[in-house]
């Protein structure tokens, strides 16, 4: 039996997990770590401290499966995407904590490069929209603001990273600089169209092209971490981030196929293969997962809050003591009773793209009670995720592309047998919760596995794939628009000004 070891490294923890050549998990570790917020809007983590997290859980994972480092294949990582590193290559040290993808700091300069009619070449290389989201913005900001960090930077002394390139660093010793395709796709400073940095944007923002670590496919040589670490040297064959990880590991190959990911919000990718679509109904084209040099694209929606909706229902609202409480009370009644409710704590993300948008509870009678409210609230996250296959239907077939024909899922919240049946009659298609839940590390165990040989190739993974329960629709077509064109009502009262 071959093992590899995934190394999960997540906003608020850092895993690792070590998956056997069937894809099953033999053993997992947890770290948290600290969230630091030094102002509103602004997210930090300590690299440092990503890092020694990381490490730890490596080995203890490998003391909960009773294994050697030396039983591991391979090295697989993912990992949050867009959070910022910048640190010294002599020393190893970073020169400021890492800017979270969260973090809005940067939202003055996006503002800036959208007003000064920027975001045209910004799509049509990147397939992104300029926004604060993105690392670009957040790199600049450092080198602007860390006193010297733009002179070293131009004496090519910094290396820039996100947090698998910072991971693939110490891990190595400092010997390997790089970054995968999926990664670097959510810089804004790659063209996606040739897997290269791109001299417009860095120029646009500044950035000498020194800073900038080796793209590669996500299933390639990253490196080998140093014999110090583990008793033994391994080599790191797969990267991804975190949603196309999850892509992957859904063995989500071809175009048309989807994954939904249900977390404290949620994030819907759908494949489109070989071909580059901007979208026309608010979302944004990102690379996919690769395992050869041949780029790879997929459509990309983001609901800001899912999951995060039960937990204001416990802890706002305080409807309920615990989360799991939700599905119960939801159940106690047939339907929401005409109330809807609308979750825009922090406005709403795609297909809306409305910042300003607050949330809203709607529909409400004499005859509404919480359990109205909870069934509502999960209803939600259903409602905005049907909004985003949708929007990604309507564009693959306008590209000359395929509909979605199921949808896989993953995440938390897709252990909810209410939510999913919620939300396959609201779609109209099969929805699908696989065997293996843990799809983000799979994703990253499958990509280093290929590369090192334990995987012939994507038609060995795809027949490992296995479902655990599929989830068919039993709403009549009519009857689902009928409630998606309320869901839409009750949006356009939340973003009304």
């Amino acid at each position: 039996m071959r093992y590899i070891l995934a190394l999960d490294q997540g906003t608020s923890s850092s895993r690792s997990i070590v998956f056997d050549q069937a894809g099953q998990v033999v053993a997992m570790a947890q770290r948290e770590f600290r969230q630091i917020y030094p102002q509103p809007g602004w997210v930090e983590h300590d690299p440092l401290e990503i890092w020694t997290s990381q490490l730890a859980t490596v080995h203890e994972v490998l003391a909960k499966a009773q294994l050697q480092a030396s039983d591991m294949a391979a090295i697989g990582i993912t990992n949050q995407r867009e959070t910022t590193v910048v640190w010294n290559r002599r020393t190893g040290e970073p020169i400021y904590n890492a800017i979270v993808w969260q973090d809005r700091r940067a939202e003055p300069t996006c503002a800036a490069l959208r007003s000064q009619g920027h975001e045209d070449t910004v799509r049509s290389k990147t397939g992104l929209r300029i926004d604060a989201y993105f690392s670009g913005t957040k790199l600049q900001w450092i080198l602007d603001h860390v006193t010297g960090a733009r002179a070293l930077a131009e004496q090519g002394e910094l290396a820039f990273g996100t947090v698998d390139s910072w991971l693939i660093w110490k891990l190595t010793d400092g010997r390997s600089h790089v970054t995968d395709v999926s990664n670097a796709a959510r810089t804004m400073l790659l063209n996606i169209h040739t897997n290269t940095w791109d001299a417009e944007l860095l120029g646009l923002l500044n950035i000498p092209a020194a800073l900038m670590p080796t793209v590669l496919p996500s299933s390639a040589h990253f490196g080998d971490t140093s014999a110090a670490l583990l008793g033994t040297s391994l080599p790191i064959g797969g990267v991804a981030g975190d949603q196309q990880s999850a892509l992957f590991g859904q063995a989500c190959f071809t175009p048309g196929m989807a994954k939904n990911t249900y977390g404290t919000g949620c994030f819907m990718l759908m494949h489109t293969g070989a071909n580059f679509q901007h979208s026309q109904n608010g979302l944004i084209t990102t690379s996919a997962a690769q395992a050869t040099s041949t780029p790879q694209y997929a459509l990309e929606g983001s609901v800001f809050i899912g999951g995060a909706v039960v937990q204001w229902l416990r802890d706002g609202l305080r409807a309920i003591s615990t989360s799991g409480e939700v599905e119960g009370l939801a159940h106690s009644v047939p339907d929401s009773g005409g109330v809807m409710f609308v979750p825009a704590f922090t406005g709403l993300g795609a297909p809306y793209w409305d910042a300003e948008a607050r949330g809203a509870i709607v529909g409400l009678t004499r005859g509404s009670t919480v359990a109205h409210i909870a069934r509502a609230a999960l209803e939600s996250i259903a409602f905005q995720s049907a909004a985003l296959l949708h929007s990604m239907n309507r564009d693959a077939v306008s590209g000359g592309g395929v509909a979605v024909t199921e949808l896989r899922v993953d995440g938390g919240a897709c252990v909810n047998d209410l939510l999913m049946q919620i939300q396959a009659d609201l779609l109209g298609i099969p929805v699908v919760r696989p065997a293996v839940t843990e799809t983000t590390a799979l994703g990253a165990a499958y990509l280093a596995g290929l590369h090192a040989g334990v995987y012939s190739g994507l038609d060995e993974l795809s027949q490992q794939w296995r479902a655990d329960r599929t989830f068919y629709p039993t709403l009549p077509t009519d009857q689902a628009q009928e409630r998606m064109d309320r869901w839409e009502r009750a949006v356009r009262q939340a973003t009304a000004r």
